[in-house]
């Protein structure tokens, strides 16, 4: 065996070292490439990251807008409230996280992890509402733990309060959340996920003019998580400051007035159309909604059969009764089918149609000889069938659109209901069916397919006291920026004026005065001493459902009491419209309510205005004795529903 030359030896090692020598030639250059695309390509980005391991951003919420009465007095403003926040990049384990805060809130832990999985909306690096509202002795109590809580911080935010309390919560609204859809929305450009939004009501409507600017900190943390320095940042702009036409003692009467009992009211200035109160009971705390309300606490609002979410006032559609008989009034004087001087014989009826269909007054004996003036004052239901009849019901619906019945004038609130004044055209394409006679005699008295606001009577009432001239009614009457400056100013805004002769609403007048302030007016209950009302009651029957005369549910079987009114006489300021659901008549009912509102917009302090208590309810008779009698009815006229439509209650839970 022949053994390798030295020469060959020594070849063979300086190959090995030459590839060895370049293999580690080429890692370190591939080492010094990756280290300068590193620091020279990427180093931007790493600078970033490195930044944003050490330094927090920290949005900050801009105060919304202050809201005030027509006078300044304060009616919704915000609080400081504690935040608990996550920011989810420096959580290792969120079970345990979600554990121990489980405890140290007294949250049940499945809430906590239902809402942990909403925060993967949000930028891992920025601090995620968990739960809001915590008071000052639990935030002490995470402070002390912090080192035990990577990735918690506590925000300190404002959050609605509403100096009212429940009044005037259905006309101010509430916030909520903002919700994924409306993320999308163009209309909500640079909001962030968490960031609080009106919901409803001026909260909603005036969410560009309240919401502010938001402002941001950028702080430097140590490895837990807690603040060192401020780096830099700006302060956020808080939002405009609201003044309504709202008079906040105003308003605080008429709800007081209604006592336990649910219905609507709303005055408004007779000369510009400013809604001075708005009221609609039962209602809510919108404070509820503030630090976000419980699931368990919406589900009992948005369930309660009496509605305390529905804004009654605009969106609850009512049969107007008899206070819809001012509106046949007008309609027959402008279209010649009667004059002031125009006498019915009033026996108790009328008799019409091929099938002799009888048609009883409220007055079973009847009025006897009765005109204009006396119909108004004792609530004839059989001059305004007669009148009615001849008018027919397409005029008399023009004439109630002109009035601004079954309008929403664009008024600011979502929840605005229409109403409706039907015609012959509408039931063609509703039912398929031509119109009867008798549905024209049931509509001339507000029942039958005819519905109204309680908004829509007060309109209707203040062109009756103007003398035609329709109002579209406004409730923001000015906004001011921080500095005070008036960006916006309200002036009365004319939604139509009533072609028809002063002479022709003088007499409407004399008759609704009479039926405050003599002998035989059905509107005796809004008496005030000194003081000269117009009014006119109604009564809306209420169909005799089923379910309620099986369960032998008396009030919810007796009809709904109105009462439309303005004040003084002379001078018109005021028009009311009052509603009592299930109040019985309108007289006994509602006018009470009209009567604490008008003693308090005229200062007179000595009228004893005690809160309203309905009609005890009689036992039930064998029949009922309303206005129009259910049996009566033609059999065309579709049956009023016993409650007032309800919009959809927008959750504050987003989607």
């Amino acid at each position: 065996m022949g053994l390798n030359s030295p020469g060959s030896s020594a070849s063979a090692l300086r190959r090995r070292f030459y590839v060895l020598s370049l293999v580690a030639a080429s890692f370190f250059l591939l080492l010094l490439g990756r280290l300068w695309y590193l620091q020279v390509i990427q180093s931007d980005e790493y600078v970033s990251l490195s930044d944003r391991n050490r330094t927090r951003l920290i949005p900050i919420e801009p105060p919304r807008g202050t809201i005030f009465d027509r006078n300044g007095e304060l009616l919704v403003e915000n609080r400081p409230s504690f935040s608990v926040a996550l920011i989810r990049q420096e959580i290792e384990d969120p079970d345990l996280l979600l554990l121990r805060l489980s405890t140290l809130l007294g949250v049940p832990y499945n809430d906590l992890q239902r809402k942990y999985t909403l925060l993967k909306r949000y930028p891992p690096y920025l601090p995620a509402p968990l739960v809001n509202d915590i008071s000052r002795d639990t935030m002490e109590i995470l402070q002390e733990n912090d080192l035990h809580l990577p990735g918690v911080m506590i925000k300190v935010i404002p959050v609605r309060t509403y100096t009212q309390k429940e009044r005037g919560a259905h006309l101010f609204g509430y916030t909520g959340e903002i919700s994924e859809k409306d993320l999308q929305d163009p209309n909500f450009t640079g909001y962030r996920p968490g960031d609080m939004v009106g919901k409803t009501g001026l909260e909603k409507h005036l969410e560009k003019e309240l919401r502010g600017i938001s402002g941001e900190r950028r702080v430097e943390v140590d490895a837990h998580g807690r603040e060192l320095r401020q780096l830099q940042g700006f302060a956020p702009v808080p939002g405009k400051k609201i003044y309504l036409s709202l008079d906040s003692q105003l308003q605080k009467v008429a709800e007081e007035a209604f006592g336990e009992e649910s219905g609507a009211a709303v005055a408004i200035d007779v000369e510009t159309g400013e809604v001075l109160a708005m009221a609609s009971r039962p209602t809510f705390d919108p404070a509820l909604f503030s630090g976000g309300i419980s699931l368990k606490e919406w589900n009992a609002l948005r369930d309660d059969p009496l509605k305390p979410l529905q804004n009654r006032a605009i969106s609850g559609q009512y049969p107007p009764g008899s206070t819809f008989k001012l509106v046949t009034a007008i309609a027959a004087l402008r279209n010649g089918a009667a004059t002031a001087g125009t006498t019915v014989h009033c026996g108790g009826s009328i008799t019409i149609g091929k099938h002799n269909q009888v048609i009883r007054c409220w007055k079973r004996d009847g009025h006897g000889s009765v005109d204009l003036r006396r119909a108004i004052k004792e609530s004839c239901d059989v001059w305004f069938y007669e009148v009615g009849l001849k008018l027919g019901i397409d005029k008399l619906a023009a004439t109630a659109l002109e009035m601004g019945m079954g309008q929403n004038y664009d008024f600011p609130l979502d929840s605005v209901k229409k109403g409706l004044i039907p015609t012959k055209e509408w039931k063609k394409k509703r039912f398929n069916q031509s119109w009867f006679n008798g549905e024209t005699a049931i509509a001339s008295i507000g029942q039958g397919y005819v519905l109204t606001t309680p908004l829509q009577l007060a309109v209707m009432t203040a062109a009756v006291a103007n003398g035609g001239k329709v109002l579209r009614p406004q409730v923001v009457k000015r906004i001011e920026d921080l500095n005070g400056r008036v960006i916006f100013n309200t002036a009365p805004d004319t939604f139509n004026i009533l072609d028809v002769p002063p002479g022709m609403f003088a007499s409407v007048r004399a008759g609704m005065e009479a039926v405050v302030h003599e002998a035989g007016g059905t509107g005796a209950a809004s008496r005030i001493p000194g003081l000269r009302i117009a009014g006119k009651t109604g009564t809306a029957q209420v169909i005799q459902s089923k379910t309620a005369v099986a369960n032998g549910d008396r009030k919810i079987l007796r009809d709904h009491a109105l009462f439309v009114a303005y004040a003084p006489v002379d001078k018109p300021k005021i028009a009311v419209a009052v509603i009592v659901e299930h109040g019985g008549h309108g007289g006994s009912a509602a006018a009470p309510v009209a009567r604490a509102i008008f003693a308090e917009y005229f200062g007179l302090k000595d009228v004893v205005t005690p809160a309203l208590k309905a009609e005890p309810i009689a036992p039930a008779p064998e029949t009922l004795d309303p206005e129009v009698s259910p049996s009566e009815l033609p059999e065309e006229v579709e049956a009023i529903p016993p409650l007032p439509d309800e919009p959809a209650a927008v959750s504050p839970f987003g989607d």
